[in-house]
């Protein structure tokens, strides 16, 4: 299929839209951030021929497996392109490999501020078309059946890998950046912001209908610290696709921040202009409605260990929560990915407990 059609089927399910627009809604909207991976028997079948990034890189195969869970579970109001936070990095010319069982690695992390230089800015979103002709790909696959959702990492998240070499407990190579290179640690979140303003912008224009910042690593810093390497860049990406999309004569999209651990700052968070903030399992609903407002949409939050539990608790649990946060202004979803060994059961549950919770 050519990936220049944009000629898309029309969208029968609305309703993450409208949540995130603050639109009136028959039942609450739920998806689940991962919902295409590992803990499906027919991803891992074709991660089994094939090595996850190319799965990334190749269109066909990303939109198969983005649309895998659509196909098991009726109750899912949206779709998330399949592809990692860290193909950024691999476009500005970092080597990435996924290592079984250990995840992503860097073999040649950034060690010194001067290799900032190396980073190759310019033509990095042409490097990453894949996942707009993946994009593109399922818009026609999906027949309108749910909206599709693009992604990004935040700049804070990507540069923390960048410099660990991959994921970290600590993060304390990048926390000593912080302390010792401020100056050029703003330097490269600048970057990334504008690369990352640009692979959002290309999302919209291959057909993405919402986008996600992934903020995942704001559990290692400080509100401060949150304040001075998060929000200004947050902030630019957000704006940034506003004035992108209305140059390009473009409809605008709602954006979702979700900033894993910044529960601390909900109040800045909803300052920063995005339709919707994702909560990890450590907020409170209530505390958070009260702290952002009605004009915000809330999405989130049950813990993904919640889903190991009886078919009883998690239906319990999940009405629990849907109740907590009330239908208007609000996504379910969980308050982080779901984890690989989850019964499949579980998330027939948990969709079905959502749209059953109204």
């Amino acid at each position: 299929m050519e990936y220049t059609n944009k000629n898309f089927p029309a969208l029968k399910n609305d309703r993450l839209l409208k949540a995130a627009c603050g639109k009136e809604v028959d039942k609450v909207p739920v998806w689940v951030m991962r919902q295409a991976g590992r803990y499906l028997p027919e991803f891992q079948a074709v991660r089994a021929q094939h090595d996850f990034f190319t799965v990334c890189r190749t269109p066909e195969l990303a939109c198969e497996v983005t649309l895998q869970p659509l196909r098991r579970y009726e109750h899912l109001d949206a779709s998330i392109i399949f592809s990692d936070i860290l193909v950024i990095p691999q476009a500005l010319g970092m080597t990435v490999e996924m290592h079984p069982g250990v995840g992503p690695v860097f073999p040649e992390p950034l060690k010194d501020v001067s290799e900032i230089d190396n980073l190759k800015e310019e033509g990095a979103v042409s490097r990453l078309t894949y996942v707009g002709d993946a994009i593109t790909l399922t818009r026609h696959k999906i027949e309108g059946k749910v909206p599709l959702i693009g992604f990004t990492g935040a700049p804070f998240t990507l540069m923390g890998y960048m410099i660990e070499g991959g994921g970290s407990k600590t993060m304390s190579k990048t926390k000593e950046w912080l302390e010792k290179y401020p100056k050029d640690v703003h330097r490269l979140l600048g970057l990334l912001t504008r690369v990352i303003i640009d692979y959002l912008v290309m999302q919209v224009e291959s057909g993405a209908q919402l986008l996600q910042v992934f903020e995942s690593s704001a559990d290692h810093l400080t509100r401060e610290q949150f304040i001075e390497f998060s929000v200004p860049y947050l902030k630019d990406i957000r704006s940034g696709v506003k004035t992108k999309l209305q140059e390009k004569q473009l409809d605008q999209v709602p954006m979702t921040i979700f900033a894993k651990g910044g529960g601390h700052s909900l109040d800045v968070q909803a300052e920063m202009g995005y339709e919707t903030i994702g909560l990890d399992w450590t907020v409170d609903p209530v505390e958070a409605r009260k702290i952002v407002g009605n004009n915000i949409t809330l999405q989130g939050n049950l813990d993904p260990q919640d889903l190991y539990k009886t078919p009883e608790e998690i239906k319990k649990l999940t009405i629990k929560m849907t109740q907590k946060f009330g239908k208007q202004r609000y996504i379910a979803n969980l308050g982080h990915g779901i984890t690989p060994q989850t019964p499949l059961e579980s998330m027939t549950v948990f969709t079905e407990s959502v749209h059953e919770a109204v």
